[in-house]
């Protein structure tokens, strides 16, 4: 273990081998909530005699130790960090969001999750929203389409970037998978399975063009690997997937194995594929990348590349704790080994002829 993951643990146990009292446990015991215990702790006015007196009560009840670190990190702060993210109807954001919060809520700060697409709905500016609210960092989850907003911030409060490499500042970390290294397991796959006409949708940003690059890369590392080799634009929806996929039924050479760029566009491939009559993996073999629950559901069973999300959002927090206390230090990236799991939706193609 690390001194930076040792350090969000240090009053987790007691020298006796007891668990020792955490912040929660005394705002149950006094009966109020953790903010009204931050402020007793940094002996703040605006908590009426008769709180503060029942928190004090309640710490020496229980044996509670403030936590030096947390303290520390807390004092002169709002103790909320802000989180940005680009459609919450995309399921591959929870285990990350979960990685997340577990890291946060051991050090007391509590993350404030904002949607920017709705935010775009009702016209109001995402970054600036939360810069009022004063948190004390950013991170943003996801391909953003505010770079300039998010190099603003940067220049005030800590930023970490999970799940995306854009925009790429000096002073903002990055936790990713291998974006690389999981398309080319995945292509691998199809290519060991048999298929030589291959296809893959291709989603935004960087990220995007790095699955795409592993995919071609691999295709043309096996020399003979594609009779044809397709690529079509779907975005990250189950919409743009639907779209991407029709197009390329209607290619000269339709492919027989598509490698889509996440989970949900994998969905639009499936409705396409059953409005052509086609059946996975009987007539198209299917693979989509971030594992997400929707994958693992019974009668979806979708092959797919786990991108590691609860760790790269743990990561990612770590990296926002760390440069809190050292905004000057350089530029860090943690990229995740992704592994492919495999489940029904990829096989041998269809012997011709």
């Amino acid at each position: 273990m690390t001194d930076d993951e040792s350090s969000t643990r240090l009053d987790m146990a007691s020298p006796t081998g007891r668990r020792a009292a955490t912040i929660r446990d005394v705002a149950a015991h006094a009966g109020v909530s953790k903010s009204v215990v931050s402020r007793v702790l940094r002996d703040e006015p605006n908590v009426s005699e008769e709180r503060r007196v029942r928190v004090r009560a309640a710490m020496d009840e229980l044996g509670y130790r403030p936590n030096s670190i947390a303290r520390g990190l807390s004092e002169a702060r709002s103790g909320t960090v802000g989180v940005v993210i680009n459609d919450l109807r995309n399921p591959w954001y929870v285990s990350l969001l979960e990685g997340l919060a577990t890291t946060f809520d051991a050090v007391d700060i509590a993350p404030l999750l904002v949607d920017s697409r709705l935010d775009h709905q009702v016209g109001r500016d995402t970054v600036e929203t939360l810069l009022s609210r004063q948190v004390d960092g950013l991170i943003v989850v996801g391909t953003t389409d505010a770079p300039v907003d998010v190099e603003r911030a940067a220049r005030s409060i800590p930023v970490v970037l999970a799940g995306t490499l854009e925009p790429d500042l000096s002073n903002v970390d990055i936790s990713v998978d291998d974006d690389v290294a999981g398309a080319r397991m995945a292509t691998e796959h199809l290519l060991r399975l048999g298929h030589r006409r291959l296809a893959h949708i291709q989603g935004p940003g960087m990220v995007g063009t790095l699955r795409r690059k592993g995919f071609e890369e691999t295709i043309a590392a096996q020399g003979d690997g594609g009779e044809s080799v397709l690529v079509e634009y779907g975005g990250t929806t189950e919409e743009g997937g639907h779209a991407a996929a029709l197009r390329l039924f209607d290619a000269p050479h339709p492919p027989t194995a598509i490698l889509a760029y996440n989970d949900m566009t994998s969905l639009g491939v499936m409705s396409a594929a059953d409005d052509r009559g086609l059946s996975i993996p009987a007539d198209l073999s299917l693979i989509g990348y971030d594992d997400t629950r929707l994958a693992s559901l019974r009668h979806i069973s979708l092959t797919s590349v786990d991108n590691g999300n609860f760790t790269v959002g743990v990561q990612a927090a770590k990296f926002l704790l760390q440069r809190r206390e050292r905004p000057d230090s350089p530029q860090r990236v943690y990229r995740h080994m992704p592994r492919l799991v495999v489940r029904r939706t990829a096989s041998a193609p269809r012997v011709e002829g």
